[in-house]
């Protein structure tokens, strides 16, 4: 179960935080940040990032005063760091996250927006042009 919580801004918009195991990793945790209009969102854009059981259950663990100032300066809204804080540690972009780790420019290079890597695409449970609908007929409209 995530830990976290949300902030709302004076403006309306709400930072929500949220605490995950970390992809591709044994046993550690990331915080992550997100600026939206509001908690929905927030988490829709996670889940279309392919995080898919990200849920915020409470408002346990609440960004801090640090944590909005960080999500405000950063121009995507989204962004993560390693929990526990190491000091040294800067906040990240999340594409950074969610980035494979392999060689550039290879076979496994990271997927960029606008390119296909191997015929998929993050974040979708099917590849792109099948659908569950593909076996339907569908009939023109228009007079007949």
């Amino acid at each position: 179960m995530a830990g976290g919580g949300f902030s709302k801004l004076p403006n309306g918009k709400v930072v929500v935080a949220v605490t995950l195991p970390r992809p591709a990793t044994e046993g550690g945790t990331v915080r992550v940040l997100v600026l939206a209009a509001n908690r929905a969102r927030a988490l829709t854009r996670l889940r279309n990032l392919g995080l898919r059981a990200v849920y915020l259950r409470g408002n346990a663990e609440p960004p801090t005063p640090d944590e909005v100032t960080a999500v405000l300066h950063h121009p995507d809204g989204l962004l993560w760091r390693t929990t526990p804080e190491c000091v040294e540690e800067l906040w990240q972009p999340i594409r950074t996250l969610l980035r494979p780790r392999s060689p550039a420019g290879g076979a496994g290079a990271p997927w960029a927006p606008g390119t296909r890597s191997a015929g998929r695409t993050p974040g979708l449970a099917r590849p792109p042009g099948q659908s569950s609908w593909s076996g339907l007929r569908v009939r023109p409209v228009g007079p007949r």
